[in-house]
């Protein structure tokens, strides 16, 4: 789908709710999807408003760097929560929940006292998608559902919160009301958006008959002008980036269906350790982020994999997620940066285009059918950037390839802009992504609700 023509004439712009629970200073991957697309939004006749959660209700630690990040024009209404810290007593944690009276009676509102042309509710967490069919209703504005993961996926299927990250009955539990619950909001949708085509996809395969004919990939987009903010003095933390080591690092959450590809990794740096120990001995393997946690007592999750291989003395882990500036400079000042995906085939990482933004030499390892491989593929190529894939076998066959790649990556860990392509990059930037958004927007508002 096009892009619309940029617009500045404030007067022309149509106006959009964008409802998302996570948002800044909130520190989960979830508040990255609205923050990178409502500034770029006016460009292309559209005026957001955003509606969250209060700061305070977020059960993690909160980032105020990252919420420096937000552009002062940007309105964002702020709605009450239940407090965490009453509803885990009685077994409630999901933001969802907890806000989802507050976040309805804040969209109401808002509704009733100005004019708006659509509504657009991201998820995770899930369950504000129902205030969507709600507010079409009552105030007939068109709504669009923007996926960041599946509604319905592995979640209570093939993984969960019982031993060994396997389903248990309230796991379980989730994916039946999933499964009660999804429908309603699908049907009430004008347009379905998503972070990969193969998310939607998945979904309108399932409801055929009820799903929206509007949809689009909009992949979670980077946003260069989120590098100046550590040109100031962010300093790195958690390793030298002159010790003469080569450090690679991977920055964010390991998913129970992304521990295949990471052993794998960790297999080939074990060939690395047997057939190369001077390059071995030249490695520092970082981790952060992987428990998706921001407070708490974080359990590592890649460490027991390396002590069982024999290489945990060079790998770390920081399983609790680090403030956004402090990962962004640790990719900058990385000498190459590891990505690695998951055995689901949809899964599309929202970490690449910071990455890719980062200009480090990448090592991804991927299902071959996830949209990663192609967009990596279309940006740059070796020595830049190297793709390893792996099909529906799993993620053992490629370690040797994998053990290749590093033996390169190691012993030259060079950026070749030469090999990056910057112009393709840009299609993956926020403001390319915020205009492809504004022509579901534009498409919606056109046709009014179905």
């Amino acid at each position: 789908m096009s892009s619309p023509v940029p617009t500045t004439d404030r007067a022309a712009r149509r106006r959009v709710l964008m409802l998302t629970p996570h948002f800044p200073p909130d520190t989960t991957a979830g508040a990255h999807r609205v923050r990178l697309l409502a500034p770029h939004l006016p460009d292309f006749g559209w005026e957001p408003v955003v509606v969250s959660v209060a700061a305070d209700r977020y059960e993690g630690a909160i980032d105020p760097g990252l919420l420096a990040l937000v552009p002062a024009d940007v309105r964002v209404v702020r709605s009450p929560a239940w407090s965490f810290r009453w509803t885990r007593r009685i077994g409630i944690g999901d933001l969802g929940i907890r806000a989802y009276t507050g976040l309805r009676q804040t969209c109401v509102g808002l509704f009733e006292r100005e004019r708006f042309d659509a509504l657009f509710i991201t998820m995770y967490p899930t369950y504000p998608a129902l205030i969507g069919p709600m507010i079409k209703r009552r105030f007939h504005v068109p709504f669009v559902l923007d996926y960041q993961d599946p509604w319905v996926g592995a979640w209570g299927d093939t993984v969960g919160t019982g031993a060994g990250g396997r389903p248990d009955w309230r796991s379980r539990a989730t994916r039946w009301l999933a499964g009660r619950l999804e429908p309603r909001a699908v049907r009430a949708a004008d347009a379905l958006t998503a972070v990969s085509a193969a998310t939607y996809e998945a979904v309108l395969a399932h409801y055929p008959d009820t799903a929206p004919a509007v949809y689009a990939a909009l992949p979670i987009g980077g946003e260069a002008a989120d590098f100046d903010a550590i040109r100031s003095g962010t300093a790195n933390r958690f390793f030298d980036p002159h010790d003469g080591f080569c450090h690679i690092s991977y920055v964010g959450t390991l998913l129970p269906l992304g521990v295949e590809t990471m052993r794998a990794v960790l297999q080939a740096v074990a060939l690395l350790k047997a057939r190369r120990p001077d390059l071995y001995s030249r490695l520092r393997l970082h981790y952060f982020g992987t428990s998706n946690q921001t407070a708490g007592g974080a359990t590592e999750r890649v460490t027991p994999m390396a002590r069982a291989l024999g290489v945990a003395e060079c790998v770390s882990e920081q399983p609790l997620r680090v403030p956004y500036l402090d990962a962004l400079r640790v990719q900058v000042d990385s000498q190459a940066l590891l990505l690695a995906g998951s055995s689901e085939r949809h899964y599309t990482a929202s970490k690449i285009y910071p990455a890719l933004l980062a200009r480090r030499p990448l090592l991804a390892v991927y299902h071959d059918a996830s949209d990663v491989v192609t967009a990596l593929r279309r940006v740059g190529r070796p020595p830049t950037i190297r793709v390893v894939t792996y099909d529906d076998r799993g993620a053992d066959e490629a370690t040797e390839r994998i053990f290749a790649a590093l033996v390169d990556l190691v012993a030259s860990p060079r950026y070749d802009a030469d090999a990056v392509d910057l112009e393709a990059l840009n299609t993956y930037s926020a403001h390319a992504i915020a205009g492809r958004l504004a022509g579901v927007l534009d498409r919606v508002a056109r046709n009014g609700t179905r």
